[in-house]
C-alpha cells in the first residue's frame, strides 16, 4: 500500500533566549502512515505532536531530517490542495455564518459559484449544522465552532486530513457523530491523521497508533498488536512502600485508587507470586478481577515508564 506520510530523522529544535542549549520539540522522529488508514498521534502536552504536524503541512521547517505527504516532499504546493488541516482551537471571523466561512473557503479553492453552493449545503448538512448555517459564528457554542472548522476542512475534499482534537468541546451525541464521520472518510478511502487526548476515540477510530513523549517517539503499531492480551487486576490494602516497591517488579503497574492499591499483572505472569507478596506483608487482598487491556492502560504504562 501507498504512503501518505513518511518521515526520516524529523527534528526540531528552538533556541530560546536566557538558555543556552537549544530546546528540541521533536527529536529523530521516523514512522510512516499508509493511505485509507486512520493514524492516531498520541502523547503528553509537550511531546511535539503539533509541532510535527505543523512539519508535515510546510508551516514551519524542520532543523535535520525529512518528510514526504503523499509522495512529495512536506510543504509542497501542489500537494496543499489535496490535504486539509483543523487545529484543535480553530479561529474564524465571528461575524460571519456558518454557510459563508464554508464558501469563504470554498472560494480560496476557486470554486465556481454553482459549485460553492452545493458544497456548502452538502458539508453543513453532513456534520450536523443545515439548520444552523444562517446563524453568525458569535452565537455558535463551542462545539458548533469545531463542527464548522471540520465543515471548512473537507471544502476541497482532500485525500489526507489532519485532525488535532477533532472532539473536543463536542456533547455526547456530536462526539459519537464526529467518530462515525471520521470513519466514513476511512472508508471513502482517505487518509486521516488524528491527534488527539481522547483515547477512547483513539482506540474506538485507529488503525495505528503512535506514542510521544518529549519528542521521541516511543512506540508504534497496529492498535490489535499493542493491545494484545488481558491482565489481571489485583486490589489490595494495608500495604507498606516496601511491599509496593516489590509488587512494581512483578506486575505493568501499581496505582492508587479510592484509598486502595490496584496491580495489574499479565495473565503469564505470577498472579499467585503478587497475591502471596501481599499476604506476606500482612496486607488483604480485596478483589482479583481479568481486565482487558485498553490504550489508556498502555499510554499510561509507557508514559510513567519513560518520567519514572
Amino acid at each position: 500500500m501507498a504512503e501518505a506520510i513518511r518521515t526520516e530523522g524529523l527534528t526540531k529544535t528552538y533556541k530560546l533566549l536566557m538558555q543556552k542549549e537549544p530546546v528540541s520539540a521533536v527529536s529523530n522522529l521516523s514512522l510512516e502512515v499508509e493511505e485509507g488508514e486512520i493514524f492516531g498521534f498520541l502523547g503528553p502536552n509537550g511531546a511535539g505532536k503539533t509541532t510535527t504536524i505543523k512539519m508535515l503541512l510546510g508551516l514551519t521547517y524542520p532543523t535535520e531530517g525529512k518528510a514526504w505527504v503523499l509522495g512529495k516532499p512536506a510543504g509542497d504546493i501542489d500537494v496543499k490542495r489535496e490535504i486539509s488541516y483543523l487545529p484543535e482551537s480553530p479561529y474564524f471571523y465571528d461575524y460571519m455564518t456558518g454557510s459563508e466561512v464554508v464558501d469563504f473557503y470554498a472560494r480560496l479553492f476557486g470554486m465556481s459559484t454553482k459549485a460553492r453552493n452545493t458544497k456548502v449545503e452538502e458539508l453543513l448538512k453532513l456534520v450536523g449544522l443545515h439548520h444552523d448555517g444562517n446563524k453568525p459564528l458569535n452565537q455558535y457554542s463551542k462545539g458548533m465552532l469545531q463542527r464548522i472548522g471540520i465543515a471548512q476542512a473537507l471544502v476541497n475534499d482532500p485525500k489526507l486530513l489532519f485532525f488535532d482534537e477533532p472532539t473536543s468541546g463536542l456533547d455526547p451525541i456530536a462526539h459519537s457523530e464526529i467518530r462515525d464521520l471520521i470513519l466514513k472518510l476511512r472508508d471513502e478511502g482517505r487518509t486521516v491523521f488524528l491527534s488527539s487526548h481522547q483515547l477512547s476515540d483513539v482506540e474506538t477510530v485507529c488503525d495505528r497508533v503512535a506514542i510521544l513523549n518529549r519528542g521521541r517517539l516511543l512506540k508504534i503499531g497496529k492498535l490489535d498488536d499493542l493491545l494484545h492480551g488481558s491482565t489481571i487486576e489485583i486490589r489490595a490494602q494495608g500495604i507498606g512502600n516496601d511491599t509496593i516497591e516489590k509488587l512494581k517488579a512483578l506486575s505493568h503497574g501499581v496505582r492508587s485508587e479510592d484509598g486502595a492499591i490496584l496491580i495489574s499483572v499479565g495473565e503469564s505472569e505470577g498472579v499467585n507470586h503478587a497475591i502471596d507478596v501481599i499476604r506476606a506483608a500482612k496486607g488483604q487482598v480485596l478483589s482479583v478481577m481479568p481486565k482487558k487491556r485498553t490504550l489508556e492502560d498502555l499510554f499510561m504504562e509507557i508514559i510513567r515508564e519513560v518520567n519514572n
